[in-house]
């Protein structure tokens, strides 16, 4: 496989903080990778900066995408490269309705108007993979969502926006176990589309139980602390991840 994301000596701090600690990865097209680590350890920050979130600086290292050096680039133009972030905490936005949301991101990403009528099949089609109501379609987007709707939200956006790739940052937390089945069904949906490449960002292991890992890797205080296969994640769920925290 070709490399698709390689992030080299990665350092990030935000508010004169150092939050990241010359971190090392190398994410091939195609492949599902897993970022596991206990609260506090990183996990989100090295997601919002591998998305350009203007919150973080980038102190050192490179970031290289689909074979460009991305480190100085907007969100916006990672965006359009084809990188794709869901939030742990999706925010509500009022007065842009989910499908305006929509129909707006991919005409910016591919540069072309789409036919109203295209763009409704496609919409239907992915909201019936995840069981959503079409009424949420004409909804303000996220606006008066509850955590369950707003996950399966971000993944319809998945599903549509068919990013290269799709960093999934908690998608599992604070849901019951059918809306995990279902957000499960699309994002193998997406890998079947697309053949896209996961960066899927844990500290649990609900989401994991319906994707084949690739790689895992455990993040500590900013930190790689390990790397490894699927294995690793079944040593986390029967140990803990108490043997990884760095400083112990």
């Amino acid at each position: 496989m070709s490399q698709l994301l390689t992030i080299k000596d990665l350092c990030v701090s935000a508010e004169d903080k150092q939050l990241l600690h010359g971190i090392t990865l190398e994410i091939e097209k195609g492949s599902t990778h897993v970022l596991m680590g206990p609260n506090g350890a990183g996990k989100s920050t090295l997601g919002l900066a591998v998305m350009g979130s203007p919150e973080y600086t980038v102190t050192s290292g490179k970031i290289i995408f689909d074979g460009d050096d991305i480190t100085d680039e907007s969100a916006y133009e990672r965006a359009k490269r084809g990188i794709f972030l869901s939030f742990q905490d999706p925010v509500e936005i009022p007065g842009i309705t989910l499908s305006e949301f929509l129909r707006n991101s991919l005409e910016q990403i591919t540069g072309t108007r789409i036919k109203l009528w295209d763009f409704k099949k496609k919409l239907k089609a992915a909201m019936d993979i995840l069981d959503m109501d079409s009424s949420y379609a004409d909804r303000d987007l996220n606006a008066g969502f509850s955590g369950g709707e707003k996950k399966k939200a971000e993944i319809l956006q998945l599903l549509m926006l068919q990013p290269k790739l799709a960093i999934l940052d908690e998608t599992d937390s604070g849901l019951d176990v059918d809306a995990v089945k279902t957000v499960s069904k699309g994002i193998s949906e997406y890998k079947a589309r697309t053949g896209g490449t996961l960066l899927v960002i844990t500290h649990n292991t609900r989401i994991l139980q319906s994707l084949q890992a690739d790689a895992t890797h455990i993040l500590s205080s900013g930190r790689i602390a390990a790397n490894g296969g699927a294995e690793l994640i079944y040593e986390v769920i029967t140990s803990g991840f108490d043997k990884y925290i760095i400083g112990k």
